[in-house]
């Protein structure tokens, strides 16, 4: 059955044509030829790192003229006299008068994005310091993040955004602002160098690391049923408050990292690990889980890889191991087209308890999602899947199914807003008197989370954004018991551009 579910989905995937939309054209050439041309950048295989038939202050013109009011443009001649330096690539004497004009122009368009593109130009020039060339990427973001705050729709500015990042190799920045930038259909010339640059970017991929906290407030952190009864044979019989529903506020961190080891040109060795935990007052619903994997990873087309993994896990409840798991995983990842990506992932695992023996079994699950950058300020995502857990108990073996879609929509002023909604359905083995008064009838649960996110770009600390996530559950079963409620908040940091 896993073989040739296995074989479905690499089936389904890879024969998804590729294709990739843009039209227009580039920009005319510059008046006069460029003095001094910067080296080609590094990592790059060759490539120039922007098209030489599009000019910088093209660029900039093309950036702003989708701006309206001229509250936005600068009318001061310095600003003329710095498109002329970048578009002769002398970026240091450009740098020198826009960043004198940038404080007394906060607002204005095609200061900051001159800005930016003499630093990030610049930033490469042959014999710069490190120091100095890491500086100039830092200050090119900057500029460039605080035109996106207030207008993200602006294609070319993500462009170079994305570039930027690129040349910090924070590689997964990078991506998501190329592929975000591709759906706004820039220039042809653009589009090919982009497209380059993301294979590049995939190719060279080697660290990986991730890090979060948040403080989350939860009405039932036990996720347990508020019942004040239960009825056996029809007579009441009072619960003990100490096993129902318990609120409290959690301190949650989250981490990991993964590193890829190349072993031959289409072959990488991936290794990572992953934590999180979270802490109530005391330490009864204190909850850990570890993770790990390792296995190769295959660059099987241009637009699709494979990888094989080898899988352990372990969870702690109130302080104490609960149970772990070893098992195998497949992944699969196919590009569509610029924006549109599907994976897949089928897992098996051996679940063993520390206590709770009668739960022990294998465990698989698979999924199938999507994501689809719609527009450069709009995504959306959704995912299906089909887990079956068989255990010790019969009554505890289960079957299920669940689905997910949401979208994540940029907005001016630095917002972006998250909405998402999720629905599961699992079924049980019959078998759960006195919570199913019937004994013959399977137990079946349903459960719907809501979840809303609000996340402001234009607040950032050492490159991280405050954002508010709020999670409605609810859970409704046929078992008495197994039903709850749960909102939960969770106050974020997390990482923008």
């Amino acid at each position: 059955m896993l073989t040739t579910l296995f074989a479905f989905i690499l089936v389904l995937l890879l024969s998804t044509s590729s294709a990739l939309a843009a039209s227009g054209s580039g920009a005319a050439p510059p008046a006069f030829e460029p003095e001094a041309p910067p080296t080609a950048c590094r990592d790059c295989g060759g490539l120039p790192y922007y098209p030489p038939s599009v000019s910088p202050s093209a660029v900039a013109d093309a950036a702003v003229s989708a701006t309206p009011g001229r509250v936005h443009l600068s009318a001061d001649p310095r600003v003329t006299t710095a498109r002329l330096l970048v578009d002769r690539n002398r970026f240091a004497e450009a740098l020198e008068i826009l960043r004198a004009l940038a404080p007394d122009h906060p607002d204005q368009t095609d200061v900051q994005f001159l800005l930016g593109l003499a630093a990030v130009r610049g930033s490469q020039t042959s014999g710069l310091p490190d120091e100095e060339r890491e500086a100039r990427l830092d200050e090119a973001i900057a500029a460039f993040r605080s035109i996106l705050i207030h207008r993200p729709d602006l294609v070319r500015v993500r462009l170079e955004l994305g570039l930027a990042f690129y040349f910090k190799e924070e590689d997964n920045l990078a991506r998501e602002h190329f592929e975000r930038a591709l759906v706004g259909k820039p220039p042809e010339p653009l589009v090919e160098n982009v497209t380059r640059l993301l294979r590049v970017i995939r190719a060279r991929r080697r660290w990986d690391a991730w890090f979060g906290f948040s403080i989350a407030p939860d009405t039932n952190i036990n996720a347990a049923s508020d019942a004040e009864f239960i009825y056996i044979n029809n007579l009441p019989f009072r619960r003990g408050a100490g096993i129902r529903a318990s609120t409290g506020i959690g301190l949650v961190g989250w981490g990991g990292g993964e590193y890829q080891y190349p072993l031959a040109e289409r072959w990488r060795l991936r290794s990572g690990l992953n934590v999180n935990h979270r802490e109530y007052k005391g330490s009864r619903w204190d909850q850990t889980f570890l993770s790990g994997y390792v296995g190769p990873r295959w660059l099987f087309t241009r637009d699709t890889e494979v990888s094989l993994l080898a899988t352990a896990s372990q969870r702690w409840w109130g302080g104490s191991s609960l149970n772990y798991d070893y098992g195998a995983r497949l992944e699969v990842l196919h590009r569509v087209f610029a924006g549109f990506r599907l994976n897949a992932r089928a897992q098996w695992s051996d679940r063993t308890f520390q206590q709770q023996k009668f739960l022990e079994g294998p465990l698989m699950v698979f999924s199938l999602g999507a994501r689809y950058v719609l527009f450069p300020t709009v995504q959306v995502h959704a995912l299906v899947g089909y887990q079956q857990q068989d255990a010790a108990f019969r009554a505890w073996s289960s079957a299920g199914y669940w689905t997910r879609a949401g979208t994540i929509v940029a907005l001016p002023w630095g917002f972006t807003v998250g909405l998402s909604a999720e629905f599961r359905w699992t079924e049980f083995e019959p078998g759960w008197f006195p919570f199913v008064p019937d004994n013959s009838v399977p137990r079946a649960d349903q459960t719907r989370i809501l979840q809303a996110t609000l996340l402001n770009r234009a607040i950032t600390v050492f490159g991280f954004s405050p954002q508010i996530a709020f999670s409605n559950q609810l859970r409704t079963s046929n078992a008495q018991l197994y039903d709850f409620q749960r909102n939960l908040v969770e106050m974020r940091w997390v990482r923008q551009f």
